[in-house]
């Protein structure tokens, strides 16, 4: 498995905002979570991104423990995640935005000095090809030297996108991708996600827009009040009358 996410839970006080969910995903996969409002999706991606430290329970990703380890820590494991209200840099152009994301290996700027002029130039033109070959692929040249305060939901979500693509994952857990999102870009969010998961990305998306990650997804789970309610094959989730009783009249 490339991560597994053992009876987790996570309490605030009295209340139990995950339940002692678990969860597995294959390397490749695309695993779709649903859910409505306070169902505990987003709170279950913060614990196994490590902004929120689970009260029980263990994440394992690619067999390692991960559930102490801080988020930056995870991330450079590969395992990363955008949010569901962007957080964009918004004084910075599209481009910056990307190259703010990338890691520096060379660590801080007392050891960045030590490096010679001609190898931190290289680096940096690695860097900027780098980002401008993301921005092609998720279709956002024409923005690349646009402030990212000035960029429509649809296209921040894809800076988001392309801000975690800079740290080369191998899992991505995506918030939300299609809120605020007009049709032709939540197409166009889909076809990104297909062609990453096939170079080798596995990806987790929590979503409300349900046929779209109905078409995304081969294996949906949908939480209720903090629990796993159903797991399996969209249709076959969507079709469970205990899914369409936790949505309120049918969500097929």
């Amino acid at each position: 498995m490339m991560l597994q996410v053992q009876n987790v839970s996570c309490r605030y006080g009295g209340f139990t905002a995950v339940d002692e969910v678990s969860l597995s995903l294959q390397p490749k996969e695309i695993l779709g979570i649903a859910g409505t409002n306070g169902a505990g999706k987003s709170t279950l991606f913060a614990a196994i991104a490590g902004q929120q430290s689970a009260s029980s329970g263990k994440i394992l990703f690619e067999d390692h423990d991960i559930s102490k380890m801080p988020p930056y820590l995870r991330a450079q494991r590969g395992l990363v995640r955008t949010f569901q209200v962007p957080r964009e840099f918004k004084s910075l152009t599209v481009h910056e935005n990307l190259l703010a994301a990338a890691p520096n290996p060379q660590g801080e700027q007392l050891f960045a000095s030590l490096i010679t002029t001609a190898a931190r130039k290289h680096r940096e033109q690695i860097l900027t090809d780098k980002a401008d070959h993301i921005l092609s692929f998720l279709n956002l040249t024409n923005v690349r030297d646009t402030q990212a305060s000035q960029l429509s939901g649809g296209q921040k979500k894809l800076l988001e996108l392309g801000r975690v693509l800079m740290l080369d994952p191998r899992c991505i857990l995506l918030d939300e991708p299609f809120a605020g999102v007009n049709p032709v870009l939540i197409e166009e969010i889909c076809q990104h996600v297909h062609t990453l998961n096939a170079q080798g990305i596995a990806f987790i998306v929590i979503e409300h827009h349900l046929q779209a990650l109905k078409s995304l997804t081969k294996r949906l789970i949908v939480m209720d009040r903090g629990a796993v309610l159903a797991e399996g094959d969209p249709q076959s989730v969507l079709d469970d009358p205990r899914v369409q009783q936790a949505y309120m009249g049918g969500v097929a």
